[in-house]
C-alpha cells in the first residue's frame, strides 16, 4: 500500500479482483481493457456511476491503481493527458449536461482523445479576463476566431477547453462563454513556440472561422468566467498538489546531489539545504491536506497556495542542484527542438531542470497573480483596484 492511500473495503479489493478474473491484462486488448474498466467504475472512483467511478472517497484510487499495476494492466498514458484529466474531466464533470458526459469523458479518460486548454492570448496572459477571441452565433453553431498561446500539448490534442469572447458589450468578466473545441476543426492551425530548454513543449494557435455547434457549448451562455476559475483551481492542484512519498520529486534529485558530491559542501549549501527539505515536507503535508479536503468539496483558493509553493521550491532546488553538482551541473545533453509530449524533469538532467523550472513561475497562474489570489481569497484583504471591471469590453482601451 502507498504511503497517502487509505484501506480499501473488502468489497472493493473483490471488485477489483473479479474485474482482473473477467479481464485477463495478458490477453485483453489495451483499449477493450481501459474502456472495461471505465465502464466498471475503476476509473475515477470519486467520479458518479455511470462515468467511471462509484462515488467513492479519492483516497481509495492509489491503492486500486497500484492492484492494477501489480497485475499488469495497461495504464492511461496520464502524463500524456494530464491537461484532459485533471483539468478538462472535473470542468465537464461539473457544468457539462448528461450528453456532454456521456460523449466526452470515457474516451478522455481512455486516453483516446487528448486534450489542451485554449485560455492565454498575447494580451490576455494574467488578466485572462481581457481576452479577444470572438465567438459569433451563426445558427446551431458558433464562429470562433482568435489567436491563442502557451497551449501545452495542442499539437497532440483532438479536444480543446476554450474560452471565447460572445459578448463584447458586456463587462468583460461577463461576456465570456466556455467551449469544447474540436481542434480537428477547419480552421484551427497548430504552431510551435520554442522555449528557454530548446524544445517546442508549447504552441501557439489560430483560429480563423471555426465552428463549434451549440451543442459544445459548456454552461450557460456568459458563464465562462465562472466556469474558467473552476478550471484554473483544478489546475492549480494539478501542478501544485501532488501527493508524494517523502523525499520525492526534486528534493529527493537535491539531496542525492548532496550526498554524491561531499567535496563541493559547504555550511552555506547546507543550510539551504535543510530549509529547502523542511519546506518540502511542509508543502508535501499541505498537499496532503488539500487532497482530503477535496474528499468532501470542491477545490479552493487553497490550490493556488499549493501551485506557488510548487513553483518557488521547485526554481530554488534546482538552482541549488547545480550548485551542488559544480561543473557537471552546468551540463545540458537535450538542446533539440523536439515538440515532447510531457514534461520529464526528473529524469532529465541538472541543466534542463534548471531551465524548465523558470517555467513553474507562469505556467498554471503567474505567482504574482496567485499571491494576489490568496491576499483577497484566502486573507480576506482588501482587493486591489479594478476600476474597469464594471466598464463594456469594447469601450476599452486596447
Amino acid at each position: 500500500m502507498t504511503e497517502h492511500s487509505a484501506a480499501l473495503p473488502p468489497q472493493l479489493r473483490q471488485r477489483v479482483a473479479e474485474f482482473l478474473a473477467d479481464h485477463d491484462p495478458k490477453t485483453t486488448e489495451r483499449l477493450q481493457f481501459l474502456r472495461a474498466r471505465y465502464d466498471a467504475g475503476l476509473a475515477w472512483l470519486h467520479f458518479p456511476t455511470g462515468h467511471g467511478g462509484m462515488g467513492l472517497p479519492r483516497d481509495f484510487q492509489p491503492e486500486v491503481d497500484r492492484l492494477f499495476a501489480d497485475a499488469g494492466a495497461p495504464d492511461n498514458n496520464s502524463k500524456v493527458n494530464n491537461i484532459g484529466l485533471g483539468m478538462a474531466a472535473p470542468t465537464i464533470l461539473e457544468f457539462g449536461n448528461d450528453d456532454q458526459k456521456a460523449r466526452f469523458l470515457r474516451p478522455l479518460w481512455t486516453g483516446e482523445e487528448i486534450w489542451c486548454q485554449l485560455f492565454s492570448e498575447p494580451g490576455a496572459g494574467s488578466d485572462l479576463a481581457a481576452l479577444a477571441t470572438r465567438a459569433v452565433r451563426d445558427g446551431e453553431d458558433w464562429v470562433v476566431n482568435g489567436q491563442k498561446v502557451w497551449t501545452s500539448s495542442a499539437h497532440n490534442a483532438r479536444f480543446a477547453i476554450l474560452l471565447a469572447r460572445t459578448a463584447p458589450s458586456a463587462p468583460k468578466h461577463a461576456g465570456l462563454t466556455y467551449f469544447l473545441c474540436d481542434m480537428a476543426e477547419p480552421g484551427v492551425e497548430v504552431r510551435p513556440l520554442r522555449q528557454i530548454t530548446g524544445e517546442a513543449e508549447f504552441n501557439e494557435v489560430f483560429l480563423s472561422d471555426v465552428r463549434i455547434p451549440d451543442s459544445h457549448r459548456l454552461g450557460a451562455e456568459g458563464a465562462g468566467w465562472r466556469i474558467a476559475n473552476a478550471t484554473l483551481n483544478y489546475e492549480r492542484i494539478v501542478i501544485g498538489a501532488e501527493v508524494a512519498r517523502r523525499e520525492a520529486g526534486m528534493v529527493g534529485i537535491v539531496a542525492r546531489a548532496w550526498r554524491e558530491n561531499p567535496e563541493l559542501r559547504t555550511d552555506e549549501l547546507h543550510s539551504r539545504l535543510m530549509k529547502l527539505w523542511v519546506d518540502a515536507e511542509v508543502a508535501r503535508h499541505m498537499g496532503r491536506r488539500l487532497r482530503q479536503k477535496l474528499v468532501s468539496g470542491q477545490p479552493g483558493p487553497e490550490g493556488a497556495a499549493m501551485k506557488l509553493i510548487f513553483a518557488e521550491l521547485n526554481q530554488e532546488l534546482s538552482g541549488l542542484e547545480v550548485e551542488l553538482r559544480g561543473e557537471r551541473g552546468l551540463r545540458y545533453s537535450h538542446w533539440t527542438a523536439v515538440r515532447p509530449d510531457h514534461v520529464d524533469m526528473l529524469g532529465r538532467d541538472a541543466g534542463y531542470r534548471y531551465l524548465r523550472a523558470k517555467g513553474n513561475s507562469i505556467e498554471g497562474g503567474t505567482s504574482e497573480i496567485l499571491r494576489n489570489i490568496l491576499a483577497e481569497r484566502v486573507l480576506g484583504l482588501p482587493p486591489e483596484s479594478r476600476p474597469d471591471r464594471d466598464i463594456p469590453w469594447k469601450g476599452l482601451e486596447k
